[in-house]
């Protein structure tokens, strides 16, 4: 028997329908926090569902550089102590700041390989390593992730710029952008109306340019000054082949494009002969490294020297199509030149190798650095004396190397070896500036005065250190004055339109790979050379 209510809904049921909706609503909160994406550690902000921003700790990122992330935020942890809380008898060692402004995630697509990301990582942090292990300022790394794509660089400028006016621990510059892209250029030139001198390691467009930006690695048209150093002395049959990336928003690959057509295009006929590539850097625009085109149009014009104008992640795939390309005169040999800041160990695998030598290909690279400063080569016994700087670096780069196995060929692309350049310019600028600020100040009674307390320079000092490192024509002879003593060399800057803080005097070597068994020795090309009377030192 069912009761009849009277009046509806009684007490319990009035109870019920106040309780039912505060249950759901405390469900659904517990859902939400065991479901929600965790907030960004080390302080970081989340946009667009990455992680960006500036931070000193640890943070989430490709599960391989998170070991390297660790080791570079306890050494931060550790310069902030020693500043804070010196032990007993020791006092206080002042210390700066250098941002590492790059992506930290990646995917297919993304500006930076997992593996450039952590062999810059490590270079950056074997020059932290090192500027920290003597005297003077200590360094801290600041991580400053900017999206897997570059986008994400508004957020980091603006934490950038509030870090300028830390007396404390200043920011001494910034290093890294990493790719030459708009959103690189449009973040270069942000922190350039900030005033902050920012070094890019591995940038290579020529166009990339704004005035507080310097470069370590020489630029596309220095680059390919070398490779028509080579040319001169390796002629070849005048058969030339341009293949470019088409993508009309890779800022690097154009720039390339215009300036191998401007220098060899009249004497390999280029205009003549050329195809078209998508390079797989960028958003979808449709399948990338399609090159049975190419392949076809090289070997039916028996083409013999063939120009790349593309990113090294691209040059594996047209050298495979090649080797399968059936219309190819396999007794003709083929030399493919390219730029870069090294030789990518995806181009010198074993199965890449062998197809290079079995259809007698050559790639021929003007390069940042050469596996000559650090591999013996019996079969070439001229080879290249490494840099008065390498060895320092490699003695950090090994110990981290042993840490956490950066596989084969760790310094074969040139990342670490530049990054690490790139932090030491700006560590260096820091000292000199830092030394300079506190010199004794001479008394009427001839004794010294030490400043105290310590004067710390800001970034104006920086740059004007940086742009006053430069080389100088002594009339019989040239020196390079406040130079950097690189990994990759000894160069210096100069305010100049023609430099644009593009390398002065940067050794530019030109691998062969595979390397012939007897070679030639090849002279080794300077940046901005031709304008002294004299030699670089």
């Amino acid at each position: 028997m069912f009761l009849s209510r009277r009046n509806g809904f009684g007490p319990l049921d009035k109870a019920i329908a106040v309780l039912v909706p505060l249950v759901l609503i405390a469900v659904g909160v517990v859902v939400y926090l065991a479901t929600r994406p965790e907030d960004c550690a080390g302080g970081l902000e989340k946009h667009d569902g990455q992680c960006v921003g500036v931070t000193d700790a640890a943070f989430d990122a490709n599960d391989d550089i998170k070991g390297l992330i660790q080791d570079v935020a306890d050494e931060n942890a550790r310069v902030a102590k020693a500043w804070a809380a010196p032990k007993k008898g020791e006092t206080r060692i002042p210390y700066g700041r250098v941002a590492l402004m790059m992506p930290f995630t990646s995917d297919e697509s993304s500006a930076m390989t997992a593996e450039m990301i952590r062999r810059a990582l490590a270079g950056a942090h074997a020059a932290q390593l090192r500027a920290n292990s003597g005297g003077g300022p200590h360094y801290q790394l600041l991580m400053a992730p900017d999206g897997k794509d570059l986008d994400k660089w508004r957020p980091v400028v603006d934490d950038l710029e509030d870090l300028v006016d830390d007396r404390q621990s200043p920011l001494v510059g910034v290093m890294g952008l990493p790719s030459s892209t708009p959103e690189t250029r449009d973040a270069m030139r942000a922190l350039s109306e900030r005033r902050i001198a920012t070094v890019g390691p591995v940038i290579t467009s020529a166009d990339m340019n704004a005035p507080y930006f310097f470069k370590t690695s020489p630029n596309n048209d220095l680059l390919a000054d070398a490779l028509g150093q080579y040319l001169n002395k390796n002629q070849g049959e005048g058969k030339g082949f341009l293949v470019f990336d088409s993508r009309p928003d890779d800022v690097y690959s154009r720039n390339l494009h215009r300036l191998l057509e401007k220098k060899f295009g009249k004497k390999y006929g280029l205009r003549q002969r050329s195809a078209s590539f998508l390079g797989s850097t960028g958003p979808a625009a449709g399948i990338p490294q399609r090159f049975q085109s190419a392949a076809q149009k090289i070997c039916v014009t028996d083409s013999d020297t063939v120009f790349f104008a593309g990113r090294d992640q691209d040059l594996p795939a047209l050298v495979k199509r090649l080797s399968q390309e059936p219309s190819c005169d396999r007794s003709s040999p083929v030399r493919i030149l390219k730029v870069g800041i090294g030789l990518e160990p995806t181009l010198t695998t074993p199965e890449l190798t062998r197809m290079l030598r079995e259809t007698k290909t050559t790639l021929v690279a003007a390069a940042s650095v050469t596996p000559e400063w650090w591999r013996e080569n019996p079969g070439n016994p001229e080879s290249a004396a490494a840099p008065a700087g390498f060895k320092d670096f490699d003695t950090f780069f090994k110990k981290l190397d042993e840490r956490h196995d950066f596989g084969a060929k760790p310094l074969d692309d040139g990342y670490a070896i530049m990054y690490h350049d790139a932090f030491t310019l700006l560590s260096n600028a820091f000292d000199r500036s830092y030394s300079e600020a506190n010199e004794g100040t001479r008394e009427l009674d001839g004794s010294t005065k030490t400043p105290d307390p310590a004067r710390t320079p800001n970034k104006d000092d920086v740059y004007n250190t940086l742009i006053d490192a430069s080389i100088v024509d002594t009339g019989d002879a040239t020196r390079c004055i406040g130079c950097l003593r690189g990994a990759a060399g000894t160069y210096g800057f100069e305010k100049s339109a023609d430099t644009d803080q593009w390398p002065v005097c940067k050794p530019i070597p030109v691998i062969e790979h595979p390397t012939a068994t007897r070679r030639e020795p090849q002279e080794t090309y300077r940046s901005f050379e031709k304008t002294f009377k004299h030699p670089c030192p």
